[in-house]
């Protein structure tokens, strides 16, 4: 069971994918937490205070999704590798809508508060160390070149499915034609003779 400070931090995460970042009061994390008013400013005293501990929150939420992810799927080659973002996909879409709305708003956010980009490029790392991981496991012999190219053109198609909802989203397609054109065998090189 979380205890008061994580409700607190669960039910704002939850106000920013309802409802957006201009929605973040104390009180409305209040109402969202089923908790008398005043108890969000008890722990955060300011909305910026709260703001951060969100994110940090945020980020160790995101991180167990990807420790689940990382539990089931073990991508070893490109194919393997385009089925799971798919897999991805669907989930940040769907079971996990909330958090990855609510991860939009603060990448949104921080795009206007340095300190919160600052936080967000510190917290983010062991989520990016997993793709990374995939990547290399998958075949890319440079992935700190192709995982962005990756990465970019996926929180794009997600970001897109979540504001332009289509019932039959499967980006499979398009995943896979990325992941296979930019993580390719390599073979050596032979010699014109």
């Amino acid at each position: 069971m979380a205890n008061r400070r994580e409700q607190l931090l669960d039910a704002a995460i939850t106000v920013l994918g309802e409802r957006g970042i201009h929605a973040l009061t104390h009180r409305a994390v209040d109402a969202a937490a089923g908790l008398p008013a005043g108890s969000t400013s008890n722990h955060f005293r300011t909305r910026d205070a709260l703001l951060d501990a969100v994110v940090e929150r945020f980020a160790a939420r995101e991180r167990a999704v990807w420790e689940d992810v990382a539990s089931r799927l073990a991508p070893t080659t490109p194919q393997e590798f385009a089925q799971a973002l798919t897999a991805l996909a669907h989930e940040a879409t769907t079971t996990h809508r909330t958090l990855t709305l609510s991860r939009y708003a603060i990448l949104v956010q921080a795009g206007i508060q340095p300190a919160l980009r600052a936080q967000l490029l510190a917290t983010g790392g062991r989520v990016n160390a997993y793709f990374l991981n995939w990547m290399r496991t998958a075949g890319s012999t440079d992935p700190g070149h192709d995982a962005p190219i990756i990465m970019n053109h996926w929180t794009g198609l997600v970001l897109h499915q979540l504001a332009v909802p289509d019932p039959a989203f499967d980006p499979t397609a398009q995943i896979t034609a990325l992941v296979t054109t930019v993580i390719r065998p390599r073979t050596a090189e032979v010699p014109a003779p």
